[in-house]
């Protein structure tokens, strides 16, 4: 009888509604059809800090491919194998869905905002444009050949060929220049929705808008980042990048960051939060190929870098690709397990050390290599929150300074890029394929070579396999040892 009650009184519903009232019967408030593109600016922004600060097996092993860490249980990651978690298809996946895909289509959503004028318009295309060229490097210098052109189109198109990796870098160049041709530093850009660059609005510190200065800055040390990777396959595009770069304004300290800063209360924390203590898992120790680099050093950032756990002073990396017991060896630093630790993928010091290569090849940065250098390690150090004093007395050994430590260029500045790229280990990873230095272990287990790049996914071979076999090919096979395009030497 209440089911008979029930349905009746939905029928007696339905009719008594307007022709509106149906129309709306038709929508879910709690799931609307259609946000504003700065709502899905912020999500893809969200999802990509979140992939990249993660160290979830799963989701990403850069921190265990530049040898910052090290597995006390599971040895698979540090051996490099990507296909048993499936680690290849999971990156690629969560960049081109989440990120890239998103931003694609947040940038329909404001072209399409009659009520934005134009000036807000185009600032609000660029940052969008921004996170996408990044994500789209990071692409790149992961796989190599990659779908671009004939990426993001959905149903439209489940069969993209893949892209030159070269002709792709030339095109994110051509889009970052032409993006800090539209920003207008005058001109706001979103309201509310930024969760990077802000600026509060009447004073009030809950109303702010995009800070366009910093996402200006963050453009040109975009370009620079761009520019620097093509430094041994096109050195006179890659002088052009640089130096154009440095003239439209590169970061200039740390407070230009490319930061997100995490509120600390769930869903907004951290990822390293996740992964290291609210699962209850320990999973990782520093590994022994960083802290010996670091204790020959006597590196004073040891103590930020990682707990004391051994007693004071004392510091000792797990055998890299062999299981290594949690209590027996140098642990995370506390610092990045507060849930509230802000996440940070361009900052002042990659800038610096950038510069500083630049300044080797000859490049008109503005400076030496000497003075870059000694800038990056400086900053590094004041980002760790170590002192001056500390620093100096760091510098002044003889195996740190520029002018007598031993080695090339590229291996002076090579060792103290990849140290001071602590916690952010895709950059380490990268400058040490650029670079060519510092040297990293074997893994015990396999001795397998660190990889040049990871492996295609296997959802792609599956689903877009000719496409993928073509790819293969052009690049010299879907190998860890097949090197990129930019990685010369």
């Amino acid at each position: 009888m209440k089911k008979i009650l029930l349905g009746l009184a939905v029928v007696f519903a339905f009719n008594s509604c307007t022709d509106e009232e149906y129309d709306r019967l038709n929508h879910d408030p709690m799931n609307p059809e259609k946000v504003p593109g700065s709502y899905l600016v912020t999500g893809a922004t969200t999802s990509y800090f979140n992939r990249m600060m993660s160290t979830n097996v799963n989701s990403n092993i850069f921190r265990l491919v530049a040898q910052q860490w090290n597995e006390t249980e599971y040895t698979t990651e540090t051996n490099y194998d990507l296909d048993g978690r499936k680690i290849s298809d999971n990156l690629w996946n969560e960049i081109a869905m989440n990120v890239l895909y998103d931003l694609n289509e947040a940038k329909k959503m404001i072209e399409a905002d009659v009520t934005l004028i134009q000036t807000q318009k185009k600032n609000q295309l660029a940052i969008a444009d921004l996170l996408q060229v990044q994500a789209w490097q990071v692409m790149v210098d992961t796989y190599g050949n990659i779908p671009y052109s004939e990426a993001l189109k959905g149903a439209d198109n489940i069969s993209p060929k893949y892209d030159d990796a070269k002709s792709i870098y030339e095109d994110l160049i051509k889009r970052v220049n032409d993006n800090i041709n539209n920003i207008d530093v005058n001109a706001p850009g979103f309201v509310e929705n930024d969760i990077i660059y802000t600026l509060p609005v009447g004073g009030e510190v809950k109303a702010h808008t995009s800070d366009m200065k910093k996402w200006k800055k963050f453009a040109a040390s975009l370009q620079l980042k761009l520019g620097i990777q093509l430094s041994d396959s096109d050195p006179n595009l890659a002088k052009t990048t640089v130096e154009n770069a440095v003239k439209n304004g590169v970061f200039t300290s740390q407070a230009d960051n490319f930061t997100l800063f995490y509120t600390g209360s769930e869903p907004y924390t951290n990822p390293l939060w996740i992964d290291l203590v609210k699962g209850g898992r320990r999973d990782f120790v520093a590994a022994n190929t960083i802290i010996d680099y670091m204790n020959d050093l006597k590196d004073p950032r040891r103590g930020k870098y990682f707990k004391e756990n051994l007693g004071e002073g004392v510091f000792v990396g797990g055998t890299y690709g062999q299981a290594t017991a949690f209590n027996s060896f140098t642990q995370i630093s506390a610092t990045l397990e507060s849930p509230s630790y802000p996440g940070t993928l361009l900052d002042y010091t990659e800038v610096q050390f950038m510069l500083a290569e630049a300044a080797a090849r000859g490049f008109a940065v503005g400076g030496t290599a000497e003075s870059f250098y000694n800038s990056g390690i400086m900053a590094s150090f004041e980002f760790w929150g170590n002192t001056t004093s500390e620093a100096s007395v760091y510098l002044a050994q003889p195996n740190v300074a520029y002018t007598t430590a031993s080695g090339t260029w590229k291996e002076k500045i090579g060792k103290q890029y990849w140290l001071a790229m602590y916690n952010k280990g895709f950059d380490g990873w990268t400058a040490w394929r650029r670079l060519d230095a510092p040297k990293l272990n074997l893994p015990l287990e396999t001795k397998t070579p660190v990889p040049m790049r990871y492996t295609y996914p296997i959802s792609e071979k599956n689903l877009n396999g000719a496409n993928n076999s073509a790819a293969a090919a052009a690049i010299g096979g879907d190998k860890l040892d097949t090197k990129l395009f930019w990685d010369k030497f």
